[in-house]
């Protein structure tokens, strides 16, 4: 009984630690579509002041090169360049990136979340289909998608052991 109460404190320190650390300095979770070479699709800032879409082609560094193409931009150093343009655009330096790919999103969130989130985005154009309305930003498609398939939490560790999902310290 002693030993759980031990991993428990510890599991809260390093939660504790893990907020304390994003006052100064927020995660960035991306959404990466490996299908399309360079793609960023969508982005997410979190810290402990609260959680903000960034929007990958509205962020650039000072040569106008976008968070949506850093892989074809900088395949040397994508997630530098991520960095980079997230401190240029919104004066913010992600400590951690968090890369999730289109596996990982199908597995978490359901097979059709990006069907979801296309149908409601209204950036392409996208009408809808009879799941969801349509013509929303992707911020809002995404969060749309998300809550209505819920979250299998029991895949996250899976995705992260499976390599869908990684950990890029910057």
């Amino acid at each position: 009984m002693e030993k759980i109460h031990i991993i428990m404190i510890a599991v809260i320190a390093v939660i504790f630690m893990f907020l304390l650390a994003t006052i100064n300095s927020p995660v960035l979770v991306v959404a990466e579509d490996d299908e399309e070479y360079g793609g960023l699709d969508m982005a997410a800032e979190f810290s402990i002041r609260g959680f903000s879409w960034v929007y990958p082609g509205s962020s650039f560094n000072e040569y106008g090169q976008t968070l949506h193409n850093v892989h074809s931009d900088h395949p040397e150093d994508p997630y530098g360049a991520v960095k980079h343009i997230m401190e240029y655009t919104y004066n913010e330096s992600p400590f951690l990136i968090i890369s999730v790919n289109n596996a990982a999103a199908q597995s978490i969130f359901g097979f059709n979340i990006i069907d979801n989130i296309r149908a409601n985005d209204g950036y392409f154009g996208y009408a809808g289909n009879s799941n969801v309305q349509g013509s929303m930003t992707r911020g809002d498609a995404m969060s749309v998608a998300m809550l209505q398939n819920g979250i299998n939490v029991p895949m996250i560790p899976i995705q992260i052991l499976l390599g869908n999902i990684k950990f890029i310290l910057v």
